[in-house]
């Protein structure tokens, strides 16, 4: 009986053994990035500004999941933003730094450069806005080294339920509510894919024109066409819950395992218009702005090889995305061109930056902001200044050069200064 025991007893530890064994590697992940367009801080859940929060589950749980970047700068409106983060540059070095400037044809794009770099192939792709070539869709983004393109070529659309699709270099009028439209060809697209892929899924939600999305996408009640007059928020609110919506659709449309191993990076292009902005920001310190309420917007990773969870400080460009997403697709870079990989923060706290730089061409004077994170100064071309304290005064209620510096401010200038030299040199 005690052999018999015994006998039992190693054939279960055996067993138990056998479970334990690890599983085998996967492979290389895949990589999610969505951007918003036209949403700042004062519109989605996850931070103090603003009264008013859309529902949006899906976002939730890709920001619960992963990493909120508290300081991420973009540029104050999006086709400086998509251009760098497309080309790792910042935007004097690629002279697009308004929404009528276009990336040439000579820029190596974050696509072709993985794919000369990476020693994995990798199938890549951008589906949604473009807005990189003015509103000029005989080009086809797909001669960058991209290996797909569908979408919106322009700036926005005239109405969500009629508007121009380009896909393969043909262009046509599609009558799909736009947001829907972009996810049924980004779910068509990564359920093709038989390799790593890296889709770049550009909404232009909640972007204007105000509309009411269909019903079943929002939780703003019973929405009649929108007209002058109407609760613009309301709308605004929709539209981004249609979009959370849609993306609860790209997400379900995958396995678990594809899930598992997928990397998502959901980024805001620049902050809120200023139709819809909400207190703490104003009209004129949100969108088309050098404020915080126009380039500080969200950024939340996820998923695969992400193990942190909770908020980050790090002060993010998004020219880093450029790096970022080079590194986790396997090229062994953590610096390039204007850019700094922030991949370690997905397993560890560390220290990328010590500064953050933005700038905007307003049609009149170029400007530019550089932050420490906590003093910002932003310049102009004319050579006006102004100085803020963003620990004391985070939404920039006094500028700080119409008084007298205190000398830690003053140094803090100097450093400023003198960093901005060296980025625009």
């Amino acid at each position: 009986m005690k052999k018999i025991i015994l006998l039992l007893s190693v054939l279960f530890a055996f067993g138990c053994n056998e479970e334990k064994l690890p599983t085998p590697a996967v492979g290389p992940p895949n990589i999610l990035l969505i951007i918003a367009d036209d949403l700042g801080k004062d519109a989605l859940q996850g931070f103090s500004e603003g009264s008013i929060k859309p529902n949006t589950p899906h976002i939730d749980a890709i920001r619960n999941n992963g990493i909120l970047f508290n300081n991420c700068w973009v540029y104050p409106t999006c086709t400086p933003t998509r251009a760098s983060i497309i080309t790792g540059k910042y935007g004097y070095r690629t002279n697009v730094r308004s929404t009528d400037d276009r990336i040439k044809p000579s820029e190596t794009v974050l696509q072709k450069y993985i794919s000369e770099n990476s020693s994995t192939e990798y199938a890549t792709a951008i589906i949604g806005k473009w807005h990189l070539s003015k509103n000029n869709n005989t080009v086809n983004p797909e001669s960058w080294g991209i290996d797909h393109y569908a979408g919106l070529f322009s700036g926005a659309v005239q109405d969500y339920y009629n508007w121009s699709l380009t896909e393969d270099a043909i262009t046509t009028t599609s009558t799909d509510y736009a947001t829907q439209k972009f996810t049924d060809l980004a779910i068509d697209w990564v359920q093709q894919q038989n390799k790593p892929w890296f889709l770049w899924l550009a909404y232009n939600a909640p972007h204007t024109p105000f509309h009411a999305p269909p019903a079943q996408m929002h939780s703003q009640g019973t929405l009649p066409a929108y007209t002058n007059g109407a609760n613009r928020t309301t709308y605004y609110m929709a539209a981004i819950e249609a979009m959370d919506f849609q993306i609860g659709r790209l997400l379900d449309s995958m396995t678990e395992e594809e899930k598992e191993n997928t990397v998502i990076i959901f980024v805001g292009d620049n902050g809120t218009p200023g139709q819809v902005a909400q207190a703490p920001f104003t009209s004129s310190t949100v969108k088309s702005s050098l404020y915080q309420g126009g380039i500080n917007t969200p950024l939340f990773v996820s998923g695969a090889g992400v193990s942190r969870t909770g908020q980050d400080n790090n002060l993010i460009t998004s020219t880093d995305l450029f790096a970022t997403i080079a590194e986790i697709a396997g090229v062994s870079v953590d610096e390039i061109n204007d850019s700094k990989s922030f991949k370690s923060l997905f397993t560890q706290s560390t220290t990328i930056r010590d500064f953050q730089y933005s700038e905007i061409n307003d049609g009149t004077n170029d400007l530019w902001a550089i932050s420490n994170g906590s003093y910002k100064l932003i310049r102009t071309d004319n050579g006006s200044e102004e100085m803020y304290d963003l620990v004391n005064d985070p939404y920039e209620q006094n500028d700080l050069l119409l008084g007298t510096l205190t000398s830690p401010q003053s140094n803090a200038k100097a450093a400023l200064d003198a960093e901005l030299s060296v980025i625009r040199q």
